[in-house]
């Protein structure tokens, strides 16, 4: 499916607080990317998912929102300025910045063999860390943590009723070393203590669809 606990959000939440683009604001990114921009070393793609019960990766999927895609630095901060702020989102909902156009789902084709590491988070850090963790994806500084062979597939936080969760996506679950990465996001954040930490391949989830 996708990021687990992700069933639960009410059916009332509107997209009036979602950051959905209008044709005008899209318009005004693609115009200032023309006219400036410091590129990142790949795009990455910020999502959104609202999924409330789903029971499948087909019903997650079509709860999850593609959000906009970005290539610059100045892209990146216009868009991050945009949307409502990870405090604004109600329980259940997460985002999502992921390499290139891989979506924030187990069972894509560049997240199957892989997995993530998790962290629980305080509230009062939530925000800190969310952006610590969105500079170090498209600055590649989380590469630092990984094996030889293995990449940064996305980070999500995920806002839950108490903690949140924060996650960090790599493609190979065979290479990844708690060791190497878990000192990474720690210096990111020195001073954030962490709830949990631990690493879980996708395909371990009770609700992961093989294809």
């Amino acid at each position: 499916m996708a990021t687990p606990e992700s069933e639960g959000l009410e059916e009332s939440y509107e997209l009036s607080i979602s950051p959905v683009f209008t044709a005008s604001d899209m318009e005004k990114l693609r115009n200032k990317d023309k006219k400036e921009g410091v590129p990142l070393q790949t795009p990455w793609t910020f999502w959104i998912d609202r999924a409330s019960n789903v029971a499948s990766a087909a019903q997650y999927q079509a709860h999850l929102k593609k959000i906009y895609s970005v290539s610059t630095v100045q892209e990146f901060w216009a868009v991050l300025k945009h949307i409502p702020s990870i405090e604004a989102l109600p329980p259940r909902c997460s985002y999502h910045l992921m390499r290139d156009m891989i979506q924030p789902m187990w069972e894509d084709e560049q997240n199957k063999k892989g997995g993530s590491w998790r962290l629980k988070v305080a509230k009062k850090d939530t925000s800190t860390v969310w952006q610590e963790l969105l500079l170090a994806a498209i600055g590649e500084q989380l590469s630092e943590g990984l094996t030889e062979g293995d990449s940064i597939c996305g980070v999500t936080m995920a806002v839950r009723e108490r903690d949140d969760l924060v996650q960090v996506w790599n493609l190979s679950a065979k290479l990844a070393n708690n060791e190497k990465m878990v000192p990474v996001i720690h210096r990111l954040v020195p001073n954030v203590e962490f709830q949990v930490v631990y690493y879980k391949p996708h395909q371990t989830h009770a609700a992961y669809e093989s294809r």
